[in-house]
């Protein structure tokens, strides 16, 4: 498989505005920085809420209190690139490249550990694992970014995917539309449109990423047929208004994009900078909820650390004592969360 030519995309390298440059800055010698010009251009003054989501920060040296894999993704992979956690749908991890290294991502350990996409031999044993399981349902495209790979690798994983009967559901995970739109052609919706039902969940953070490129993708994705979902991750100093919450939820709609999730933030090293705390994120979904559309309010879920899975958090149906929060699985297991929050500086 391929990624898409890498001289269609132009990457900032101007270290003297925005310090990019690995040999002057330890943060990105451990965690690597990569942005597109595109996305660089979003930035208005340092410290804005673009420049917080893709620019390094020496706090990501100093958390060293959680878990490079939190959510156990390594134990629950049962052949390489696939991730297997609920009973009737899986990940299929088909990239490692991204147009954005997102300074708070869940796989954060992975990144820059390596540039290739899937294997063609992993992507056989993917399927042949797929394949063996009629419980799997729903396979869910993530990496990396799959829309970082070329037209044609995606046709490939897409074929074999749909050539397994009992997968009946195609969803991809991408944050291109929003820090590379150009991605988004009339060829790359005419192939995906061939193998619906596909959905994609992208991945706005704040007001500032509606643009009009972003919306000119997202309208081609659209009409193409594609449900599109945006999941949202609650950023400290980013997002965590309601104020900023409302307009960027209000604003998705406009764009056919359906608010999906607002993700409490992993407990993943390096990031705990832009976590708040779990009362943050439940005033937030009382400052949406009956204040603007319920189309625009998402779910407000912690994804468990152990691999347990997500749990919805809505503001009468969680325990609280302290820092200790009392949730249930979608299995009915009761579980205790420890919440750990960095104090404002």
């Amino acid at each position: 498989m391929h990624y898409i030519n890498n001289n269609s995309i132009t990457y900032c390298t101007d270290e003297a505005k925005y310090g990019v440059s690995g040999r002057v800055n330890p943060v990105s010698e451990r965690y690597p920085v990569r942005l597109t010009n595109y996305y660089a251009g979003l930035i208005k003054s340092p410290e804005d809420a673009i420049w917080k989501q893709c620019m390094p920060d020496a706090r990501e040296l100093e958390d060293n209190t959680q878990c490079p894999d939190p959510l156990d993704e390594k134990t629950l992979s049962p052949v390489p690139g696939l991730i297997h956690r609920y009973p009737d749908r899986v990940v299929l991890l088909v990239s490692n490249r991204c147009a954005v290294y997102c300074r708070f991502c869940m796989r954060k350990r992975m990144v820059g550990s390596g540039d290739e996409p899937m294997g063609e031999a992993d992507l056989c044993t993917a399927l042949t694992y797929i394949a063996a399981h009629p419980e799997i349902h729903d396979v869910i495209l993530s990496g990396g970014d799959p829309l970082m790979l070329d037209d044609d690798s995606l046709s490939v994983v897409l074929t074999g995917l749909r050539a397994i009967p009992h997968v009946s559901i195609i969803r991809i995970g991408t944050r291109v539309p929003v820090t590379l739109p150009a991605r988004i052609t009339p060829e790359l919706c005419t192939l995906l449109k061939q193998f619906h039902p596909l959905y994609i969940n992208t991945h706005f953070n704040h007001p500032a990423e509606i643009t009009v490129d972003s919306t000119k993708a997202c309208t081609l994705l659209a009409d193409a047929g594609i449900p599109l979902g945006n999941q949202t991750v609650l950023l400290r100093g980013v997002n965590d208004t309601v104020e900023t919450m409302r307009t960027l939820m209000t604003g998705l709609l406009a764009l056919r994009v359906r608010p999906y999730y607002l993700h409490q933030m992993d407990l993943v090293q390096g990031t705990a900078h832009f976590r708040t705390s779990v009362r943050t994120g439940l005033e937030l979904m009382r400052g949406l909820r009956g204040h603007v559309s319920g189309l625009a309010v998402p779910h407000y879920v912690i994804d468990l650390p152990g691999g347990k899975g997500k749990v919805a958090i809505l503001p009468d149906d969680v325990e609280i004592e302290g820092n200790t929060l009392y949730l249930r699985t979608y299995t009915g297991e009761r579980v205790t969360y420890q919440e750990i929050t960095v104090p404002q500086e």
